[in-house]
């Protein structure tokens, strides 16, 4: 563990942490690490703590995670045996009760074959899955994270565990693992509809498989190049379902009160009726593919983009390329190929595409092909910042194999299209001013777009919604570019409205820009000028929490199976910057044993990451809301502390400098070094005056802002529409 899980464990900064390594020559050892970032052992960091009277009342999920993230192996393996572990506690409990009741040493003799009970009925045979029963070698470190994870279990649930520790991972290395956000992943899966075979060329950790609308007798199939992605993304799936086996192979799951009776819950939840099956394989799916007869109905991908060597030279000649040999650079169109080709027929797959796909002269001659034959039925551009690169607006591609043969009663067709038409969406349009998607706006509109269009397909009937989505007929698109890009093929909003609308936003920037020139404070004397104000003396957060004038509290955002879902609203870090209403939505990430954190008025909420000092006191609009992760709440007693005295210090140039270790934008506010004078009540009120009176003019400033730039850019949309855009 690093000195900052130290300072966690024994809720410190991490500058005491560097005082208690200078004078205590028995503090232990680094065993590994570097120098500037040195790595110390758990077991003899939590024996030093004790002795010293150190150790803080560490919640087990914490600890769960120190033990895991300190795995002498490293972090992957540790989430695979624990994966294992906790399945097998999902599946075979009193198997586990069993193999637990003994010492370290003689249980990972026994849980090799104990996991492989588990493991063969779960995922097939050996030499055909991705998770493999480990050696009782490798599984002896892992013992005691294996017995506190179960024990977590135990309150937690099996699944919800699993998910704390990998989404965990994830979030400390989020430039190694290709994530998809569960927004994104949740449309796609809607896009494609419900499937009973489902595949994943490009599984990642699982996070498409796992957004699909669970169906009976669901097979659920994922390929990855990187072994040990594969085998996460087969445990998340496998602890997410509630099968207790595959091909009527079951197995007893935990009873009422263990640790598997909760393994189902939350967005992922399977009913043991639905036995979904899990198959998972590791190896590169253009070059390898593990399921080359096999034919679903709806496949979803995340390929990797911009990927030169995917297979190019020595997959020249092969037929999976039906609709034209991809380029060098056109690994994407590789992909959607390939998902073409695992489709039955009337399947559909939906890829995320990067939006240079829609465009790039190299992939004109595929694209054509794509659209004369009818495969390619929509392309969906998403707001910015929906998934990694934030910085791009993404693309969906919803594809459908076109069929050769005549519908039965059995087995029915998708309907071909009478006159070829592609559906072209547009949705950034659709994120409000901070560029930030609002998913449940998005995904119903895509949504809404996508199935009116579905049904209609070719009959002309379907309407177009203006600057929005269009059916564009096909022979449109087929120039010497075939650009799919949706911004450019879509016509401006309604021109008929445009000067309203304007005629309002311009009212609107008069009033904000009045109220701001009356709010802009006069340059008076401050309320301590009269007085030394360098002889104050300063305190801290960490003192002033110590002696009980406020309390401080962590977000944990809200779990998306809390009893008041969907009512709660969450407030973010770019809510506390920005000044806006609480925007946030439930997060199947957030603890599900913990409560979550409500705002009360005159709560201060301090964003820990961005580089600079943020402070919002919450007013009557914002209370109620929850407080999201990465949110530290400040509770001041009212007969110690003025919040607005101190949410205007903690944005101080001082209390920033000595907050903040690093010079970067990335850096963790430690929120307990923030610093502020130590003034009696009534002179921190005359301060708060003031400091209220500022961040009135400042929201005014914003909203004055936000009424420009909606002026600026409907200006511009109005004089340019004709130009842009001839139907």
């Amino acid at each position: 563990m690093t000195a900052a899980g130290i300072a966690r464990l024994a809720g410190v900064g991490r500058a005491a942490v560097s005082n208690w390594r200078r004078r205590h020559p028995d503090f232990p050892r680094p065993v590994g690490g570097t120098e500037t970032s040195p790595s110390f052992a758990l077991a003899e960091i939590e024996g030093w703590l004790r002795d010293q009277g150190k150790l803080a009342e560490v919640p087990l999920r914490e600890r769960v995670w120190q033990r895991l993230a300190g795995h002498p192996a490293g972090p992957v393996t540790a989430l695979l045996h624990t994966g294992c572990a906790l399945l097998l506690v999902h599946d075979r409990h009193p198997k586990w009760l069993r193999v637990s009741a003994v010492s370290d040493e003689r249980m990972a003799q026994l849980l090799p074959d104990a996991l492989d009970d588990v493991l063969t009925p779960r995922f097939g045979v050996r030499r055909r899955r991705a998770v493999q029963a480990p050696e009782p070698a490798q599984l002896l470190p892992s013992v005691p994270l294996l017995r506190a994870a179960v024990e977590l279990a135990a309150g937690l649930g099996t699944r919800q565990t699993y998910e704390f520790l990998l989404g965990r991972h994830l979030d400390a290395n989020p430039r190694q693992y290709p994530l998809t956000p569960a927004g994104p992943a949740e449309l796609m899966a809607a896009l494609a509809g419900p499937a009973r075979t489902v595949t994943d060329p490009a599984c990642g950790t699982g996070a498409l498989l796992r957004a699909v609308e669970p169906v009976p007798g669901q097979y659920l199939y994922g390929q990855d190049s990187a072994p040990g992605l594969a085998a996460l993304a087969a445990l998340r799936l496998a602890l997410g379902s509630g099968n207790s086996g595959s091909h009527g192979n079951s197995g007893s799951h935990g009873s009422a009160g263990s640790p598997g009776s909760r393994g189902s819950s939350g967005s992922a939840q399977r009913s043991a009726s639905l036995e979904t099956t899990v198959r998972t394989m590791a190896a590169d799916t253009l070059r390898a593919d593990a399921y080359p007869d096999q034919r679903a109905d709806a496949v979803l991908c995340h390929p990797p983009f911009n990927e030169r060597n995917w297979g190019h030279d020595e997959l020249a000649y092969d037929d999976r390329w039906e609709y034209g040999f991809p380029a060098r650079t056109e690994s994407e169109l590789a992909w959607a190929q390939h998902a073409l080709a695992r489709l039955r027929e009337g399947g559909t797959a939906v890829l995320l595409m990067p939006p240079g796909a829609a465009s790039r002269r190299s992939g004109r001659r595929v694209r054509a092909d794509l659209l004369r034959r009818g495969a390619l039925r929509a392309v969906i551009a998403l707001p910015p910042g929906a998934a990694p690169p934030y910085h791009l607006p993404l693309h969906v591609w919803v594809l459908r194999k076109p069929t050769q043969r005549q519908p039965t009663q059995r087995q029915p067709i998708q309907r071909q299209p009478t006159t070829p038409e592609l559906l072209l969406v547009e949705a950034a349009g659709l994120a409000p001013a901070d560029g930030r998607p609002a998913w449940a706006r998005v995904r119903d509109a895509v949504l809404d777009a996508w199935r009116g269009f579905d049904q209609h397909i070719g009959d002309g009937t379907w309407a177009a919604r203006q600057g929005f989505a269009r059916a564009v007929p096909v022979l449109e698109l087929l120039d010497d570019e075939v650009d799919l890009t949706p911004a450019r093929q879509l016509p401006p909003p309604d021109s008929g409205t445009v000067g309203q609308d304007l005629a309002a936003v311009r009212g609107d920037l008069d009033e904000a820009l009045r109220r701001a020139a009356a709010l802009a404070p006069a340059p008076a004397p401050d309320p301590g000028a009269d007085e030394d104000a360098a002889s104050w003396p300063l305190t801290t957060v960490g003192e002033l929490a110590r002696a009980g004038a406020l309390s401080l509290r962590s977000g944990t955002g809200a779990p998306v199976d809390a009893p008041q879902v969907p009512a709660l609203t969450v407030l973010t870090g770019h809510d506390v910057r920005a000044g806006t209403a609480p925007s946030g939505t439930p997060d199947d990430a957030a603890p599900a044993d913990t409560a979550p954190v409500f705002a009360e008025v005159g709560d201060v909420v301090v964003p820990l990451l961005g580089g600079t000092v943020a402070a919002r006191v919450v007013d009557e609009a914002t209370a109620g809301a929850v407080l999201g992760r990465g949110l530290t709440l400040l509770r001041p007693d009212p007969a110690a502390l003025d919040p607005w005295f101190l949410a205007g210090f903690l944005r101080s140039a001082v209390g920033r400098r000595q907050a903040s270790s690093y010079a970067s934008t990335s850096a963790r506010l430690d929120v307990r070094r923030l610093r502020l004078p130590r003034i009696p009540l009534e002179r921190q009120r005359a301060y708060g005056v003031r400091f209220r009176a500022l961040a009135e003019f400042e929201d005014a400033l914003r909203q004055a802002g936000r009424a420009g730039e909606q002026l600026v850019r409907g200006l511009h949309d109005g004089l340019t529409a004709t130009v842009r855009y001839n139907p």
